[in-house]
């Protein structure tokens, strides 16, 4: 049911519609990696303190801001950090660091919070706003375990009852939001293992300890191993993204390295994962003669989003992009350190269209992912909506 409070939610956001799609290319343009958004923490804090908030920040990067005189009751989060890949886009602005793009549409996630956070404080002002909301801008989602844990040693949900964010989604068109209950991401962890032996001719291999045969029997037999040995619903996927070893095709290395994630739907086969990997590489690699020395660093668990929140943001969804703009969607083996703040309160993650309807789909963490900038604007009255249906 669209109230007064509703309305003024809508009229807020369209008000702020410029300055929010230059704040969003701005962050585009000027983008920072985890741990180091320095700048865009700024650049988010300004914008606030402008509008009357109260900004706390944090102990690295990232900010927390209140709106409302009570207590929060609702977290609204969204992430600050890029990625280490190259801007291949040619819009106007385009990254300006070489290296570094926000390939994963937290500058969306940014500034639809911003303007959440705008249209809540009009909101408070108009006395239409029935609670407080605390606005969460997390540093660092992009590296395992992810800056959530360290916005939760800061107590950041203290009194909070239920939490919200959405994500970016280029398989979706603009005005279409992915909503599901349970479980809507996997678990993830990031794995690498240096084998070290005694390297020689490739003439020879019966007198050195054949490391590079060792990696290709790694490569393909963890996965195969773990597919046997965790239950096959938990969809566990071992994909490897780096390989090094050797310089020469007549060179045998001593040392050689591979890295890559490990995936799974499940959270009870997750709990299981580092014991049995480290076990199996062990096994593997023992006939070679070759030394192991593993690296595995857990991530997170998956997103699982709560009945009751799901539905209050479905109801927020279909108030502003209607019946026909809420869909279903299914469970990812991406990670999101999102699921560390639902480990600890009830909460929901939806997935935000930014496909332009009619135009190309791209990936996520590519660099000539290009969103529709007014998705920042969609996020930012759903956003706003919830967090208002909820406090209601």
């Amino acid at each position: 049911m669209t109230t007064p409070a509703h309305d003024l939610i809508d009229a807020a956001v369209e008000a702020h519609r410029t300055e929010l799609l230059e704040l969003r290319r701005d962050l585009h343009a000027n983008p920072e990696l985890s741990w180091h958004e320095q700048r865009t923490t700024d650049a988010v804090a300004t914008r606030l303190e402008a509008a009357g908030l109260s900004v706390r920040r944090l102990l690295q990067t990232g900010l927390v801001v209140d709106v409302g005189d009570e207590p929060p009751r609702v977290a609204l989060r969204a992430d600050l950090d890029a990625l280490p890949v190259d801007d291949l886009t040619t819009d106007p602005w385009v990254s300006t660091r070489p290296g570094v793009a926000h390939a994963c549409g937290h500058d969306v996630h940014t500034a639809g919070l911003v303007g959440a956070g705008l249209a809540l404080a009009e909101l408070h002002r108009a006395g239409l706003l029935p609670g407080g909301v605390r606005l969460l801008f997390q540093p660092a989602e992009e590296v395992m375990p992810g800056g959530a844990t360290a916005l939760l040693e800061q107590d950041v949900l203290v009194g909070v009852e239920r939490i919200y964010c959405l994500h970016c989604d280029p398989t979706l068109d603009l005005g279409q939001i992915g909503v599901r209950e349970g479980p809507i991401t996997g678990a993830a962890d990031q794995l690498e293992v240096r084998l070290t032996g005694s390297g020689g001719h490739t003439s020879r291999p019966h007198l050195t300890e054949d490391l590079t045969f060792a990696l290709g029997k790694l490569i393909t037999e963890l996965p195969a191993v773990l597919s046997r040995r965790l239950d096959p619903r938990a969809g566990v996927s071992v994909v490897w993204g780096m390989v090094r070893a050797g310089v020469a095709p007549n060179v045998i290395p001593a040392a050689g390295v591979v890295g890559g994630t490990v995936r799974m739907l499940d959270a009870v086969a997750w709990s299981h994962a580092e014991r049995l990997v480290r076990e199996f590489i062990d096994d593997i690699v023992a006939p070679y003669g070759v030394k192991a020395e593993v690296d595995y660093r857990r991530g997170v668990p998956p997103v699982v989003n709560d009945h009751a929140a799901t539905a209050l943001l479905a109801g927020a969804v279909e108030h502003v992009v209607g019946v026909e703009g809420r869909v279903s969607t299914t469970q990812s083996l991406g990670g999101e350190d999102f699921a560390w703040f639902l480990d600890a309160i009830p909460g929901s993650m939806g997935r935000l269209g930014t496909r332009t309807p009619g135009g190309p789909t791209y990936d996520l963490h590519q660099g000539n992912l290009r969103v529709d900038e007014g998705a920042a604007l969609v996020a930012a009255r759903v956003l706003a909506t919830v967090a208002l249906d909820t406090l209601a």
